[in-house]
């Protein structure tokens, strides 16, 4: 098959699903049974167009032009690709986590439920395989505008305010910030497309102050890399249900920010002009800053989910403090935290989900002696949170290294400190989770009551277990990852 009809499947796909969830929603197992084969194909479809490309064939389409000069283009490199694969992959294992935890904590607005993840997916696709900053921006949008429905599920006070909070920071910074950037660089270069080595390398006018300007715009005007002080909406959003912090904001749209930040620093500076520009060092520091912060404040969250909300805003951060080192190990290492923190951090949002619908617990300091009566489950946490930590052979660990050899190959020692610290932090505010919960219960050895009787749904336990295991079996493909991604990072068409 083409790489053109491939793109365009990978586009529409995810409507066509929208369309059959909408339509079957009144006959539940049917409904689910085409979100599943929805995202089965997705993924192959994704799988097809990894084939392509390695295959040296070009994947490029342009989808219509809106004015002159201004395309609505497409074009998958092999860094679109690894995130694509990424997106489509984990929403078949979100997917069946979903129906387990939709039904076991009987959630209204199922259907409503699925559409939107559907034109997420279609988002995520477009954010993937964008040719040029403008598409980019669309579908970025597009990702943002269709998962607010999904924050605010709930529809409780707490979900409208999670809701809004989530919208306007990402719509004020993507429209305040990097929508100004990216026609500041159309302006100077003259053209919106990424280019392999940077489309404003070598463009007169490009001065160190200009270059700076427009990387501070960048860098906190994609909001969804979550870098302080910008980084608010992140913890806010977990008033959604688990599925759609285990997919969206452990997967698609946090990582659809991080991707951005990368694709910018890689395809619009390039890393020569990126490590010559006088705000690297300023932006590397926030992400730092952020990085243990965000850390910090984890440790002293009792919420699950808010600890691992906040854990996600520093560890979002290893990408942007990768891209800033402005070197291949540290734009490497950068690269390889995406799929690496996607599945530790959904396999730790997922196991919350899990035991949230088993006992109604979201309180960390109430889990002693669940991990007895939940062994799976705390198994699978304590296998993501290694990962997390970066302790080998768990996927975590690789781009730990390159970062710090990123930091040594600069000159920025202090981020391998960071690193460092960041590590220690991780381990103090994951591990005694784990370890709680396979403590024996305080006092009169009594089972915890329950939420549900009969424990968690079976789909709500195989899911987590299935990402853990994936956290290992990517530890050993890294190698292949990195060869794949290094035309990529290397600047080379």
């Amino acid at each position: 098959m083409s790489g053109e009809f491939l793109i365009l499947a990978a586009l529409i796909l995810p409507l066509v699903t929208m369309a059959g969830i909408y339509l079957t929603g009144r006959l539940p197992d049917v409904r689910e049974g085409v979100t599943l084969v929805g995202a089965g194909a997705l993924f192959v479809v994704a799988c097809l167009l990894t084939g392509t490309i390695t295959g040296g064939e070009p994947a490029e389409y342009v989808l219509g032009t809106v004015v002159p000069g201004l395309d609505l283009a497409f074009k998958l490199e092999p860094l679109g690709a690894m995130f694509a694969l990424v997106a489509s992959g984990l929403w078949i294992v979100n997917s069946f986590y979903s129906i387990g935890y939709m039904r076991g904590n009987k959630e209204r607005h199922q259907t409503r439920f699925y559409m939107c993840f559907a034109i997420a997916l279609m988002g995520a696709m477009g954010v993937a395989m964008a040719g040029n900053l403008f598409t980019l921006f669309v579908f970025y949008e597009v990702l943002t505008l269709s998962t607010f429905p999904l924050v605010a599920h709930k529809g409780d006070a707490n979900a409208l305010r999670g809701g809004r909070i989530y919208l306007m920071t990402l719509l004020a910074t993507s429209i305040g910030l990097l929508l100004v950037a990216i026609i500041w660089t159309a302006t100077l270069a003259g053209s919106m497309d990424f280019v392999p080595g940077g489309l404003l390398a070598g463009v007169e006018g490009v001065t160190p102050v200009i270059a700076s300007a427009l990387l501070i715009l960048f860098a906190f005007g994609i909001g969804k890399a979550a870098l302080m002080p910008v980084h608010f909406w992140l913890p806010n959003a977990m008033v959604a249900p688990t599925p759609v912090s285990a997919l969206l904001h452990a997967v698609a749209v946090v990582k659809a920010g991080v991707f951005t930040m990368a694709k910018v620093g890689i395809y619009v500076f390039g890393i020569d002009l990126l490590a010559d520009t006088p705000a690297r060092d300023f932006v590397l520091f926030v992400a730092c800053f952020t990085i243990v912060v965000a850390s910090l404040i984890a440790l002293t969250k009792d919420d699950l989910k808010a600890r691992l909300a906040y854990s996600t805003v520093g560890q979002l951060s290893y990408v942007t403090a990768g891209v800033m080192l402005a070197n291949e190990a540290g734009m490497m290492g950068g690269a390889l935290q995406i799929p690496a923190h996607a599945f530790g951090k959904m396999t730790l949002f997922m196991c919350a989900g899990a035991i949230y619908v088993a006992t109604g617990k979201k309180a960390i300091s109430e889990m002693r002696g669940l991990g007895r009566r939940m062994p799976l489950v705390f198994t699978a946490f304590l296998i993501g949170s290694l990962s997390i930590i970066g302790l080998p052979p768990l996927a975590g660990g690789w781009p730990k290294v390159l970062l710090m050899l990123g930091a040594s190959e600069s000159g920025d020692a202090y981020v391998a400190w960071v690193l460092i610290i960041s590590s220690l932090l991780n381990i103090a505010y994951l591990l005694p989770i784990a370890f709680l919960g396979l403590m024996p219960p305080r006092g009169t050895p009594e089972p915890a009551p329950y939420k549900r009787p009969e424990g968690a749904p079976a789909l709500a336990i195989a899911a987590p277990v299935f990402t853990a295991v994936g956290t290992l079996v990517l530890f050993f493909f890294m190698g292949e990852l990195y060869d794949f991604l290094l035309p990529a990072i290397g600047g080379q068409p």
